[in-house]
């Protein structure tokens, strides 16, 4: 991730029973920090609730007035979910979200009292919390909708100044672009992401983040055509020539990405990890 605007302040009330901490764990990956976001007040759910840092533990148990009765997450990426396992346990909360899958990026002390599936709804002081399965960035990923105020809490689906990574086996291009339409048609008012500010015109975000991984996934069929049976690594000065040097790892990941999705599409081929076109 790469371009988030200005840092945010550490606590906010951005409406009537939702508040947002920042978590203290800023980089260029994350931008200004976790986000955690707080529902209710008189029973408390707390979402993403980020790394263990216990000055962020802190800051959410105070928020939160000793009302914490559940612990979700949107996804278990290392930024968002391992403080979620301390916190149930210091508060005897219940934990929700999906099971970590295989990996190295992910946290795998998270194992859900719960398993949220698709439209499963969490009553918090009157007001449901809808799970939406958005698989793309992560195959356990999760947002969640607030249905009073018609926001969507995106994690790391959608966040706010960047784009995100989409890293195989677990992250998949195909899913996450699917991911994004179904994001799209229930038309939110606006998007709380995981790092970053309140969204507030989602559908032009939207709109614009798949218009451009579709313009990415065009370059790199041009660039297969024209340099066949080059590896993913091989090709990323051909697709990614716009992108820092230094970011070439991370750009490899999501170019791989898009090459499984044109495979998947019938457009792209691998034999020994180099690829080519079919015409």
């Amino acid at each position: 991730m790469s371009g988030f605007g200005a840092p945010l302040p550490s606590f906010a009330e951005l409406a009537p029973g939702i508040r947002r901490l920042v978590a203290p764990n800023p980089s260029m990956m994350t931008g200004p920090g976790t986000n955690t976001y707080l529902f209710g007040s008189d029973a408390v759910a707390v979402l993403d609730p980020g790394p263990v840092i216990h000055s962020h533990l802190q800051a959410i148990e105070a928020a939160a007035a000793g009302n914490i009765r559940w612990v979700l997450v949107t996804h278990t990426h290392r930024d968002h979910s391992p403080a979620a396992a301390v916190l149930a346990k210091r508060v005897g909360a219940e934990l929700l979200g999906r099971p970590a899958p295989e990996g190295g990026h992910q946290d795998m002390t998270f194992a859900p009292d719960r398993i949220l599936e698709d439209g499963d709804c969490l009553n918090v002081d009157g007001i449901d919390i809808e799970a939406i399965r958005t698989p793309g960035h992560a195959s356990n990923h999760v947002c969640y909708r607030h249905a009073e105020q018609d926001w969507i809490f995106t994690g790391d689906h959608v966040i706010d100044g960047s784009t995100v990574v989409i890293n195989p086996p677990d992250g998949n291009m195909k899913d996450y672009l699917e991911s994004l339409e179904k994001l799209k048609r229930r038309y939110p008012v606006a998007l709380a992401p995981g790092h970053g500010d309140l969204i507030n015109d989602p559908q032009r975000l939207v709109d614009w983040i798949i218009a451009h991984r579709l313009e990415r996934e065009t370059k790199v069929l041009l660039a297969l055509r024209a340099n066949p049976r080059l590896t993913s690594m091989e090709l990323v000065p051909h697709v990614y020539a716009d992108v820092d040097k230094k970011l070439y790892g991370w750009a490899e990941r999501s170019l791989l990405a898009h090459l499984i999705k044109l495979q998947a599409d019938g457009l792209a081929l691998v034999t020994n990890d180099c690829w080519v076109a079919v015409e």
